[in-house]
C-alpha cells in the first residue's frame, strides 16, 4: 500500500507593489493571479492587512484579489492636510489602483469606509465595477455612534499628540505573526497629525453617495449587514440593500463572523464572485 502524503495546496502566490496617485505614494498587496480580479479596500484608521485572510482563501479559489491601503492609512503616504482626504478622492485612488495594473473592470468592495468608497467607485466609474461586496456601510444610522466614537481621537491628534505617538511605540513592542493582533497593532500605529487629518476629512465631508445615486448603480452587488454593531447599524445595511436595485443581503451574526468564523460568509462571497465572473463571461462570447 502506497504511504505517499498528498501534496500540499500551494500557497498563492502574494505580491506586494506601490503606485503613484496625486503626488503620492500608495501600497497594496496581490494575492493570486489571473482576469477575475477582486478589489478590497479596509476600514477607517485601519490597513489592507484587514482582509489578507480573505484574500488568500479567495485566491485559493481561483480569483485575483488586491487589498489596497487608501491614503492616509498603513504603508501609503500620510499627508497631514484635512481636505486631501474625501471619500470621492479614496474612490479615484481605487480607479488609479485599476488603471496602475491594467485591468479593466474588477468587484470592488470593502469594509466599513472601504464599504462607502465602493459605493462611490461605482457611482463614479460604473463601467470598471462588475460588482459590488460591501460589509459595515456607514449612512444616517451610524451618525450619532460616530460622534460619538471618532471625536476622542480627532481631538487626540490634534491636542495630545504624545498619546498618540505613545500607544504607537507600545504597538512596535508587539510580536508580529498573529493575523488579529497585526490588525489591532497596525490600527493603533497612528501619526496624529495624519491621523487627525484623515478623521476631519472622511467624516466632515460626504459619507455616502445620497439615496438618488444609490438607487442608480445598477451592478449586483453582495451586502453583509450585521446585529449589535452600534457604529455600523444594521439598519444601514438594510437601507442599503433596499437602495441598490441588484442587491443581495446577508446578516452577519457579529461584527466579528466574518474573521473569526468566517466559512458561511465566505462561502457566500465566493458563490456571488462566481456568479459575476460567469455573467460577465457569458455577457462577453454574446457580444462577440
Amino acid at each position: 500500500m502506497s504511504t505517499t502524503p498528498a501534496p500540499l495546496a500551494l500557497a498563492p502566490l502574494e505580491l506586494a507593489g506601490a503606485f503613484g496617485w496625486d503626488g503620492f505614494r500608495l501600497e497594496y498587496t496581490e494575492y493570486g493571479k489571473g482576469d477575475e480580479v477582486v478589489v478590497l479596500t479596509h476600514g477607517v484608521l485601519m490597513t489592507r492587512r484587514l482582509h489578507r485572510e480573505l484574500a488568500r482563501r479567495l485566491a485559493r479559489e481561483g480569483f485575483r484579489v488586491i487589498t489596497l491601503d487608501l491614503l492616509g492609512h498603513g504603508g501609503s503616504d500620510r499627508p497631514t492636510e484635512s481636505w486631501r482626504y474625501s471619500m470621492t478622492d479614496s474612490a479615484r485612488q481605487v480607479v488609479a489602483l485599476l488603471d496602475h495594473l491594467d485591468i479593466d473592470k474588477a468587484v470592488v468592495g470593502g469594509t466599513s469606509l472601504g464599504a462607502n468608497v465602493s459605493l462611490e467607485v461605482a457611482v463614479l466609474a460604473p463601467e470598471r465595477v462588475s460588482g459590488l461586496l460591501i460589509e459595515m456601510p456607514v449612512l444616517d444610522n451610524a451618525v450619532f455612534a460616530g460622534l460619538l466614537a471618532f471625536p476622542p481621537l480627532l481631538f487626540a491628534g490634534r491636542f495630545a499628540p504624545a498619546t498618540v505617538r505613545a500607544v504607537a511605540r507600545l504597538a512596535a513592542l508587539v510580536p508580529h505573526g498573529n493575523q488579529w493582533v497585526d490588525v489591532v497593532t497596525d490600527t493603533m500605529r497612528q501619526e496624529p497629525a495624519a491621523m487627525a487629518a484623515v478623521l476631519h476629512g472622511l467624516f466632515f465631508g460626504r459619507i455616502a453617495p445620497p439615496r438618488r445615486l444609490r438607487q442608480e448603480i445598477e451592478m449586483p452587488a453582495l451586502i453583509i449587514g450585521h446585529a449589535r454593531d452600534p457604529i455600523h447599524p444594521f439598519g444601514d445595511a438594510d437601507t442599503l440593500a433596499a437602495d441598490l436595485p441588484e442587491a443581495q443581503f446577508v446578516k452577519a451574526s457579529s461584527p466579528v463572523e466574518l474573521r473569526f468564523r468566517p466559512e458561511r460568509i465566505t462561502e457566500l462571497i465566493i458563490t456571488f464572485l462566481r456568479e459575476r465572473f460567469d455573467a460577465a463571461e457569458t455577457s462577453v462570447a454574446e457580444g462577440a
